[in-house]
């Protein structure tokens, strides 16, 4: 199995940007994906996940109304799309991978442990 994130940049404050996971290796829709984030000296954060088969998702309250994640289940992707950035959200993204049986995205908001696996991040800069 694996995740390969992309899209990455550097951006100014206000503007936007998308990533995008794409995923290979197991049944795209069997699975819930999840991005979360770490900046340097900071623990990891988790901002949203969604399930690929149904759609529900959910958002961590420093990211709702700004970010929205979607995913293209013919292209085994999930994109996540950032407006109104901030330097605050400067830092490494990545997404993860876990069955949905088990993360019930819907019911709860999983945590960073109950991911199967994880791809190797990609590195957004938000310029003040």
């Amino acid at each position: 199995a694996q995740l390969v994130e992309s899209g990455g940049a550097e951006v100014q404050a206000g503007g936007s940007l998308r990533i995008s996971c794409v995923a290979s290796g197991f049944i795209f829709d069997e699975y819930a994906i999840g991005w979360f984030r770490q900046a340097p000296g900071k623990e990891r954060e988790r901002i949203s996940v969604i399930n690929i088969r149904d759609g529900a998702r959910d958002y961590e309250e420093s990211v709702v109304g700004r970010f929205i994640m979607s995913r293209d289940i013919s292209k085994n992707t999930v994109h996540l799309q950032m407006n109104s950035l901030k330097p605050e959200d400067t830092a490494r993204y990545y997404c993860a991978a876990g069955p949905q049986g088990r993360l019930r995205v819907g019911v709860r908001f999983p945590q960073a442990h109950e991911y199967s696996f994880w791809g190797q991040g990609t590195q957004v800069t938000v310029s003040s």
